[in-house]
């Protein structure tokens, strides 16, 4: 391996890392790091790291202050509005172009498990719940996402899913916003299979007026 090669497999290596911070809530919003402590955190060199971080602030992931670190993006209801509507116009049309197209294939098993974690959140308690709760919720939007076939608009998207990860680990999903979620999905999985472009359209805007209000935001 080349010494370039060694290099990227390094930044590639950082930048996961970093991704994977976000998802987790290892790194939360407004948290205000030094390089050094980031260095430790995601076990890579320096060089990896800075440009690890130039990839997240290029994102609006961080903001850089220069010889003094780094801070996550802070989450406050304008972020929080903004992200969720950016969201909401994305998954729209991303409804849209699946209905059009009759792009439909997956769907059936989004159905499934969505059924069963709102069936689970209604009878179970336990704190294993909340996590698998966010992997069933993110697969809808991943579908409506692909939805796009556009690979611009897809990547403006993941990095948005990224910046509502961070938004997420502020304020974790509870049981009864679980169930009221995955009812709120269902009712656009419902659109979808109906070939029903404004159900789509007004489901997808119910559910983030819903998301909106659980995170206190008007």
């Amino acid at each position: 391996m080349n010494q370039s090669s060694e290099v990227q497999l390094l930044a590639d290596k950082a930048q996961q890392a970093l991704w994977a911070a976000f998802r987790t809530g290892e790194l939360r919003g407004g948290q205000f790091l030094s390089m050094s402590q980031l260095v430790e955190i995601l076990d890579c060199p320096i060089a990896a790291v800075r440009e690890a971080v130039k990839q997240a602030s290029s994102q609006g992931l961080v903001t850089t202050f220069p010889k003094r670190g780094v801070q996550v993006m802070e989450v406050n209801a304008e972020t929080i509005r903004e992200c969720l509507d950016f969201r909401m116009a994305l998954d729209q049309e991303g409804a849209r172009r699946r209905i059009f197209d009759g792009a439909f294939t997956g769907l059936k098993d989004l159905r499934t498990q969505h059924d069963a974690m709102r069936d689970a959140a209604q009878i179970d308690s336990t704190k294993t719940l909340p996590p698998k709760a966010i992997e069933v919720d993110l697969s809808l939007h991943e579908f409506l996402a692909e939805g796009l076939e556009n690979s611009q608009l897809k990547a403006s998207y993941d990095a948005n899913r990224m910046r509502i990860a961070i938004i997420q680990n502020a304020r974790p999903f509870l049981q009864d916003r679980i169930v009221s979620a995955m009812e709120e999905h269902l009712a656009i999985i419902q659109a979808l299979e109906s070939c029903d472009v404004e159900g789509a359209v007004y489901a997808i805007r119910h559910h983030c007026e819903q998301t909106l209000r659980w995170w206190g935001v008007a």
